[in-house]
């Protein structure tokens, strides 16, 4: 029901008990004895943001390097998408922890997921997570004879098999790609090796969420009603 960190947070705020012991950082629990959890955080996990950005290239997903703007200096009132619907007033409180669920390089585009909710983080990004991301991909260079049958389910990177994908063109020069994992540069490195070069990258869709009319650079609130 919560990331390892949330645990402790709870842990440390004195709302886990073990046999209705307030339970300390640490302490070791028995199969046989009951673990409760008080409504304060079930609270807190209500009040946690989700937020979606639609990111521009030349930004960085997470830590600024080099000089580079992070993500999350583009959340602003300012920046706020003047169509979310979200009934969520912006807070300063909603930047901390924040968390990239699903990095995308500086040279890509399009939505990136950014979350204080170690759930949604762990639902999109776990080592068991079969969330689909879909990309719009736009390449040069010649695809071989059956590079698109090796691109949707016989490569290997890192000396690991990858996940089937669903690899498709849309027109003469853009790929469509779905994914069920997301490696460091896998579209670029995949492309690589059947003899393509990505010359543009946008992520469009993360499970059930799409990017749709979101302008870049702007942002806003996942809603109630939207699940991943």
């Amino acid at each position: 029901m919560c990331s390892r960190r949330e645990a402790d947070g709870f842990i440390e705020r004195g709302w886990v008990k073990v046999d209705g012991v307030v339970a300390t950082l640490g302490e070791r629990a028995l199969p046989h004895q009951a673990i409760t959890l008080e409504k304060s955080a079930a609270a807190q996990q209500t009040s946690l943001v989700t937020i979606l950005i639609h990111k521009p290239m030349g930004i960085v997903s997470s830590q600024a390097e080099d000089g580079y703007t992070p993500a999350v200096a583009l959340i602003t009132p300012q920046t706020r998408a003047l169509a979310d619907r979200a009934p969520i007033s912006f807070s300063r409180d909603h930047l901390r922890g924040l968390a990239v669920a699903g990095r995308l390089d500086i040279d890509s585009t399009g939505l990136l997921v950014m979350t204080q909710d170690g759930r949604v983080a762990r639902q999109l990004i776990g080592e068991d997570s079969e969330i689909e991301k879909e990309y719009l991909v736009r390449v040069g260079g010649r695809l071989g004879a059956n590079g698109l049958e090796l691109l949707n389910e016989g490569l290997s990177l890192d000396g690991k098999k990858l996940k089937r994908a669903v690899v498709r063109w849309q027109n003469d020069d853009q790929l469509q790609f779905i994914l069920r994992e997301g490696k460091k540069r896998q579209i670029r490195r995949m492309c690589e090796l059947v003899g393509l070069k990505v010359v543009g990258l946008k992520r469009v869709r993360v499970g059930q969420v799409m990017l749709g009319n979101l302008p870049p650079g702007q942002w806003r609130y996942l809603r109630a009603d939207e699940k991943f």
